[in-house]
């Protein structure tokens, strides 16, 4: 069973940076795409950024030239590095991966900004 933890979250000033960590059980080159979403109570989850393999990385238009999506395949860990944060970034925060075949999800991490 692939499991995905995510780390990193915690709370954080207007214009802080925080860099969350998403470590899977397996090797990343398992998945063809891993994401970053985002959600907040009431309401729909929120895609924040893909990164492919092989491809380019896209983000939402909400975030991009903030946040940067890469991965460490030595490590299998998928990480999301958020700066200039503002109090409308205050999510919990999931990973997601997925195969042709199967979707996962991590548990999510709370990120906080405050104003």
């Amino acid at each position: 069973q692939v499991q995905l933890v995510e780390s990193g979250g915690g709370l954080v000033q207007t214009g802080g940076s925080l860099k969350l960590s998403c470590a899977a059980s397996t090797s990343l080159n398992s998945f063809i795409e891993m994401h970053w979403y985002r959600q907040a109570p009431g309401k729909q989850r929120e895609l924040v950024a893909i990164i492919r393999n092989p491809g380019p990385t896209t983000y939402a238009a909400s975030v991009k030239g903030r946040f940067t999506i890469s991965r460490d395949n030595a490590r299998n860990t998928v990480y999301l590095q958020m700066n200039s944060l503002r109090p409308e970034d205050t999510d919990v925060y999931y990973c997601h991966a997925r195969t042709n075949y199967r979707h996962y999800w991590g548990q999510g991490t709370q990120v906080t900004v405050s104003s």
